[in-house]
């Protein structure tokens, strides 16, 4: 069987500022309905970004054949570059000249809470980029255009490549029948704690009953670690303390990345998920979601370390 990994969803640029204060200071609940608030962020960077680039960048990093899946627009150039010049396959990556690339407006606070904004641009096409016909070992279908998620999730389905559904920030878009249709096509189903709940709302059954249609459910809480769920079983995976908090842009998507790397190397599905915990606490210790870097074999000795668990990376 093919190692690559089909990495479905936005390939985007971020623009990252920081808020030196707290939202909850000046979003009052008493007037949600007439909000009108401005925030003075002094810090401001650009970065590499988008679900799919995150992803492929993170399992680039562990040596694995990431094929991203995604859109760029006329501004795209040097982002596709620099996937190339990190050894990650563009063959799946088209490039629009009449659209702007994806661009992503995140405001962080003090506490690490985001505030964001997104113009979809050439992604609003990603149907459009046909994967039949691709081999791959597994697959992830990330937030991307509604069309082009369910587009990709029938095509992957249809070919018998098994994909983690990843809602992420495509969550306002799908309603409940849009995500039991997702669940009966997908193998594994990856959101945050507060994805999870709205989920439970929208099909009206429990994380844990949605597991037992599936291979697993994961859902990762932040500092407290990530939930694995099979067959109805919940098992808590503690989290690893990370150096610092520098950043939380991209915690999700390296979580992501480690937790394909182990499924599509055969590893069980709680070494899996371990792996995606460390990638997480690796990734926050850094600026921006793809600055982060890792040694392979220090990363297999914080495996044993933290969570008893040995496989060569």
């Amino acid at each position: 069987m093919s190692q690559r990994i089909l990495v479905c969803g936005s390939i985007a640029f971020d623009t990252i500022a920081v808020f030196e204060g707290y939202f909850k200071d000046h979003i009052l609940s008493d007037n949600v309905h007439a909000l009108s608030v401005s925030f003075f962020v002094p810090q401001l960077r650009k970065e590499w970004g988008g679900c799919a680039g995150n992803i492929a960048y993170s399992l680039s990093l562990l040596g694995a054949k990431a094929v991203p899946v995604g859109m760029l627009g006329q501004d795209g150039h040097e982002y596709l570059q620099r996937m190339q010049s990190l050894g990650i396959d563009t063959s799946m990556v088209r490039l629009l000249e009449d659209a702007f690339t994806p661009q992503c407006f995140i405001t962080n606070d003090l506490d690490n809470n985001q505030i964001t904004s997104f113009h979809p641009g050439a992604m609003l096409r990603s149907a459009e980029n046909d994967l039949s016909g691709q081999q791959a070992a597994w697959a992830i279908v990330s937030p991307d255009a509604k069309d082009g998620m369910f587009a990709h999730a029938r095509r992957l389905h249809a070919q018998g490549i098994p994909f983690i559904f990843d809602l992420g920030q495509a969550m306002p878009l799908f309603d409940g029948k849009d995500l039991e249709e997702m669940l009966r096509l997908c193998q594994i189903l990856t959101v945050n704690e507060y994805e999870a709940e709205i989920i439970e709302q929208r099909t009206g059954r429990s994380i844990a009953d949605i597991s037992k249609g599936l291979q697993a459910a994961v859902v990762t809480l932040g500092a407290q670690g990530s939930m694995l769920y099979e067959q109805g079983e919940a098992r808590s995976i503690a989290t690893l303390q990370p150096e610092r908090i520098a950043d939380p842009t991209g915690c999700g998507d390296a979580h992501r990345a480690g937790l394909l790397y182990g499924l599509t190397n055969e590893w069980p599905l709680y070494d899996s998920v371990c792996l995606g915990n460390v990638m997480g606490s690796i990734k926050i210790a850094q600026q921006g979601p793809q600055n982060h870097t890792l040694e392979r074999q220090e990363l297999a000795g914080i495996l044993k370390e933290h969570y008893g668990i040995q496989h060569s990376l």
